[in-house]
């Protein structure tokens, strides 16, 4: 009896000793940088934070590891995004860093990622570049990006019978590949280019930027503005008439939150696009839903593409058993992406998840039913239509597989 009950004792202690090691398992820490109180707070900050932790509340543990978001402000500084990074990455035990708005800061971030070998999860910019020339087999692009916006918007406004197009441009790395890209394909389309100009960031006053857009006479005016910008942009717009003159206003980088800003009556007819929207089927609403109880507005893609970017690390991170960025960046190429802004998506090499991209139009005050009820869904690009070939494609990682076939 003796005997037994020591063996007892001693198996007790081992299963007591065992779940000790468990609960000191440190957390598994995810970092999302936003703009948290610039320009594009309202379109990523807080919103995008909101849904890495939803993800993280319905993933649960991963291999018996907490979960732990961790976030920051990077002020729409480079290096005020390297340093958190750095910071992050060395002293807090971060193993993925998300977000990420400003395709400047991105660029900078992600050197820091990729020297560190832990995988960053660009959600919340644009450049093509990241699935471009700046790719990394430990690097995703996750939802947007010049591309897909140029090649949506262009052609779609161009062939409303808008020949002529002068394009309006925010003063960063996005604004020179959308420029490019946009360009290509409204001249694809049969429009010729009448002038651009570039404005600074946060810019107050627009008179002057708008004023030489009216006198190009060009038939529509595209923008490469973002947040408070192309709210300020549109409103500005509107007092020196330029719909009323017969000018179209057309955005490649728009969100939800803008067109609720600006509201029906100063927005309706506006043409912009998007890789999602929060009245699209039963799966977005019911998500929208559950973001809406918690920060009193809809998301955006950006915002719903953080939940579908980490849980889909998550899962990569649970199947490949291990944290290690190379392992867990080969599993995440692997395995489809299903969420539900996402049907069977599949990674690419470039690190590219190719997505389908939708044309709105802003609805008039007549055709809004509610409060949020601002956009209209008029035509969907495919996700191999919205994304570059990989044939176009200038990551180092293409021409290698390219070459080892």
């Amino acid at each position: 009896m003796r005997y037994l009950s020591g063996t007892i004792l001693l198996t007790l202690s081992l299963i007591l000793a065992t779940d000790v090691v468990r609960a000191e398992e440190p957390a598994l820490k995810v970092g999302v940088i936003e703009d948290m109180s610039g320009p594009y707070a309202d379109l990523s900050g807080q919103g995008s934070v909101i849904s890495a932790r939803l993800a993280v509340e319905d993933f649960g543990p991963v291999l018996n590891r907490k979960v732990e978001i961790v976030s920051a402000d990077h002020m729409n500084k480079a290096d005020a995004g390297v340093a958190i990074a750095k910071r992050w990455i060395e002293a807090d035990g971060v193993e993925m860093i998300t977000g990420l708005s400003n395709s400047a800061v991105a660029l900078a971030v992600r050197n820091v990622a990729v020297s560190s070998r832990k995988i960053d999860i660009v959600v919340s910019a644009g450049t093509g570049d990241l699935s471009g020339k700046a790719c990394s087999p430990t690097s995703f692009h996750w939802v947007y990006d010049s591309y897909g916006l140029a090649k949506t918007v262009g052609m779609a406004t161009i062939r409303s019978g808008a020949d002529t197009f002068y394009q309006v441009l925010v003063d960063y790395a996005f604004a020179t590949a959308m420029a490019r890209d946009g360009s290509r394909f409204a001249e694809a389309a049969g429009g010729k280019a009448v002038g651009s100009v570039r404005v600074p960031l946060n810019t107050a006053d627009y008179s002057s930027f708008i004023l030489q857009a009216q006198a190009s006479k060009a038939k529509a005016i595209l923008l490469a503005l973002a947040g408070a910008d192309f709210i300020n942009f549109v409103k500005q717009a509107q007092e020196f008439g330029i719909v009323d003159g017969g000018q179209k206003l057309a955005s490649f980088i728009t969100f939800v939150n803008d067109i609720h800003s600006l509201g029906p009556k100063t927005a309706q007819g506006l043409l912009s696009s998007e890789a999602f929207y929060w009245d699209l089927d039963d799966k977005t609403r019911a998500y929208s839903k559950r973001f809406f109880a918690i920060a009193k507005k809809m998301p955006n893609s950006m915002q719903a593409g953080i939940y579908s970017a980490v849980t889909h690390y998550l899962k990569a991170v649970q199947a490949a058993g291990t944290t290690d960025a190379i392992k867990v960046a080969a599993k995440m190429r692997e395995l489809p992406v299903n969420d539900f802004m996402t049907e069977n998506g599949k990674v690419r090499e470039d690190g590219r998840l190719p997505r389908p991209m939708y044309l709105f139009q802003a609805k008039s005050p007549k055709e809004s039913t509610s409060d949020w009820d601002v956009l209209k869904p008029i035509q969907k690009l495919s996700a191999e239509e919205a994304t570059r070939p990989l044939s176009e494609s200038e990551c180092p990682l293409v021409r290698e597989a390219q070459a080892s076939k």
